[in-house]
């Protein structure tokens, strides 16, 4: 463990390792990391999202050396069982190297807790006004002084083994309070509208990603995911996106792929100027890529049933195929 303010210093040689708490069982010093790849201490963080619910995958995925995996808890159907030993390989499995980031199925308090309990970071979907954020720093925070709701778990950690805190001066939860970091995503025009309020009245939120699909599909714009997004309406709110993270001072991240169809090697450059954490891999687009192999394959080896005739083409003798032609 790298020491506190200093975990920048260790990143090419341990990766996010550098900002491991004393024991694994407790989340990253995640925000920390953010903060420093913000500030261009170190490169943004390299994440895939994890979208099917699979510890085997998950498993296979820990020794590559991404900086962060993002769990989706909100779109996959995956039980809190599931969630966290997903969350324990990602972080076991890459000896420290990788953060988890879990996105919980909405704003439930047990959720959240869920979430960090297990030692993962969270996303927050669909935040749009200030009340909503408020409720998420909450849930997410010990303490009255946080305005903290957050349930402490009396044996998520054991005493003198694994509740060991980061900083001698200080008990476990405050500095579980500064390890987990809460990153919300805006979603709607009515969210990006009110996010100059959000982070004035909730300046504990860590970073931000503005959802685009689903953020065009509630202002009835087509997705066109890795098409052009040059509609007026929408250009207008990405600018105002733009402007208030900037105005904060705030940690954007988000999706940029390095090939087509959904990016190239300078869409991905271009994002690295400004996210502090890049989405650049998914589990499901590498396993979609297999129908497009099927697809190339059988144009390589020729239409099924070419050598008998029963794909309807005339064999090489002249004799016709089972449909008569």
């Amino acid at each position: 463990m790298s020491f506190t303010g200093e975990e920048f210093k260790n990143v090419g040689t341990q990766g996010m390792n550098a900002y491991a708490a004393p024991s694994l069982f407790q989340p990253h010093k995640a925000r920390q990391a953010i903060r420093d790849a913000h500030a261009k201490k170190i490169p943004p963080l390299m994440c895939y999202y994890a979208g099917l619910s699979s510890l085997p995958i998950t498993r296979f995925l820990a020794p590559m050396g991404y900086d962060a995996v993002w769990i989706d808890w909100e779109h996959t159907s995956c039980n809190v069982e599931t969630m966290t030993s997903m969350v324990h390989e990602a972080i076991f499995m890459s000896q420290g190297r990788t953060i988890p980031w879990v996105r919980v199925p909405g704003h439930d308090h047990a959720a959240i807790g869920y979430a960090l309990d297990c030692g993962a970071s969270i996303v927050v979907p669909q935040v749009e006004t200030v009340e909503q954020a408020k409720h998420v720093l909450s849930a997410a925070k010990y303490g009255t002084k946080q305005n903290g709701t957050r349930s402490a778990p009396p044996f998520r950690l054991i005493p003198f083994l694994t509740d060991t805190p980061y900083d001698p001066n200080s008990d476990i939860h405050k500095c579980v309070n500064n390890q987990a970091a809460v990153m919300i995503q805006i979603e709607t025009a009515e969210g990006v509208r009110n996010l100059d309020a959000i982070l004035t009245e909730c300046p504990d939120i860590d970073v931000v990603w503005l959802g685009s699909l689903d953020a065009r599909v509630s202002m009835n714009l087509p997705a066109n995911m890795g098409g052009p997004q040059d509609e007026p309406e929408w250009l207008e709110i990405k600018k105002l996106f733009f402007e208030t993270i900037d105005k904060h001072d705030k940690p954007y991240a988000g999706f940029a792929f390095s090939s087509p169809p959904y990016g190239s090697p300078e869409a991905l450059k271009e994002a690295a100027k400004r996210m502090s954490l890049i989405t650049m891999s998914a589990d499901v687009l590498h396993l979609g890529m297999m129908a497009m192999d099927l697809q190339q394959a059988r144009a390589t080896v020729g239409p099924v049933g070419q050598e008998n005739g029963t794909n309807g083409k005339k064999k090489e003798n002249g004799e016709n195929g089972e449909n008569g032609k």
